[in-house]
């Protein structure tokens, strides 16, 4: 196999720069020298969450004076981590971002409006702002504010891509329908769909992306990244995976003891990133589970692709011996669009065995989604949940109590798991 120089520069950059890599190499006997090419990593150990949390900034490589900029993840599973960028981590930031738009079949004479947020410390709404002045396209800066609020500036601005969550484009459609718009109508033919899946483990749309695809006449492309790695793997017009950016990231799939597995087994996502100064890192494992697409694309990308998320491994449930992750029971709920507000927890009984309860919320009227939902469950995940029925005052207002930068719908109670 050819020797990555890029690789190689990051473990000498690493081994130089961060406290954290330099003393794990050197318990390790590590010697970085022999670590030349991508299948030469699997002799470093993995990296985890927990080890960025507990020594958050033995990892960063720059100073004071050298930071631009600084993001933080939103600590779904734990505290959150902060991650520095340089100068130059913004312009690899807006490349990876640029990248993802080309592959997408965006151009500069796109409009694009974006759903997300550029604040509180976010790096996603940069990465997509970063990206559209690169590519030369045009950015609406909207935010993730209200469906009419969207549909107002989509009127006004005629912008031809959005790019927001899944689950708030499904309101933008409900919405619509509600109100007799016709969305097919507007300049928008294209949606990149950021923070959760729209297909499922077959390259399938989910529930989700069949309801927004069922209404609205556009291009639907998921896209997946996260802070630590500054890179994103998107769909191109074929929506059989997010491609890889090989200059960027190298990627691999393990099992539980950080071994490799072979392209189309499932396993955690572990990353190497390529290019970044302010907080590299080497075999990181992303808890996200997924598996690699080596079949040859129809778009001409030679790049291997990353397959949808399946689940988080952390959330992992064991219920009446079908392992499902929550990912599944939520694309249940969402195949039922009369329920619009819901929750689930997953808690262990008294012998350590885990439980699931479906929280969903009703108006007080006879609701057959509701009514069907055990026997969706069934079908769908081959087990039943608990459900319970209550007001979806109620519902909404338990759900207020656990706001933060990430819409949650999910809440694991299990002994040693963040809530």
């Amino acid at each position: 196999m050819e020797v990555n120089n890029k690789l190689v520069e990051t473990l000498a950059y690493v081994n130089e720069k961060s406290l954290f890599y330099k003393q794990l190499f050197k318990e390790h006997h590590i010697d970085i020298q022999a670590i030349k090419t991508a299948a030469d990593l699997a002799k470093l150990p993995t990296v985890s969450k927990v080890d960025l949390q507990k020594r958050n900034e033995d990892f960063y490589c720059i100073k004071n004076g050298e930071i631009a900029d600084i993001v933080t993840t939103s600590g779904t599973l734990g505290n959150p981590v902060t991650v520095p960028l340089s100068k130059n981590d913004l312009e690899r930031l807006a490349l990876n971002e640029s990248n993802s738009f080309i592959t997408a079949g965006v151009t500069s004479d796109d409009i694009i409006q974006l759903m997300v947020t550029l604040d509180m410390r976010f790096m996603a709404g940069l990465a997509y702002f970063l990206g559209v002045q690169r590519l030369g396209a045009t950015s609406l800066r909207m935010g993730p504010g209200s469906p009419v609020a969207q549909l107002e500036n989509i009127e006004k601005f005629n912008p031809t891509v959005l790019i927001g969550v899944p689950s708030f484009i499904a309101k933008i459609v409900d919405y619509a329908e509600q109100n007799n718009i016709d969305i097919n109508t507007t300049s928008v033919r294209k949606i990149i769909c950021i923070g959760d899946a729209i297909r499922d483990e077959n390259l399938e749309l989910n529930s989700i992306g069949k309801r927004i695809k069922s209404v609205w006449n556009v291009e639907l492309h998921s896209t997946y990244a996260s802070t630590e790695m500054a890179t994103a793997f998107t769909e191109c017009q074929a929506g059989r995976g997010g491609h890889f950016q090989d200059d960027l990231l190298i990627v691999e799939i393990v099992d539980d003891n950080g071994n490799p597995l072979p392209n189309g087994s499932m396993g955690e996502v572990c990353i190497t990133t390529l290019g970044v100064e302010g907080m590299p890192l080497v075999r990181f494992r992303t808890g996200d589970m997924a598996f690699v697409i080596d079949e040859p694309c129809s778009c001409g990308n030679p790049s291997f692709r990353l397959s949808p998320i399946i689940g988080r491994k952390e959330q992992m449930i064991k219920l009446k011996g079908t392992t499902i992750y929550p990912s599944g029971i939520i694309d249940v709920i969402n195949d039922c669009p009369d329920i619009t507000n819901f929750y689930i927890e997953v808690f262990s009984d008294e012998l350590g065995v885990d439980k699931v309860r479906v929280i969903v919320g009703s108006d007080g009227n006879s609701n057959p989604c509701i009514d069907s939902l055990a026997e969706n469950f069934k079908n769908k995940i081959r087990v039943v949940p608990e459900i319970i029925v209550q007001s979806n005052i109620q519902v909404i207002s338990n759900l207020n109590k656990h706001k933060g930068r990430k819409p949650k719908v999910f809440f694991d109670l299990r002994a040693g798991h963040k809530f």
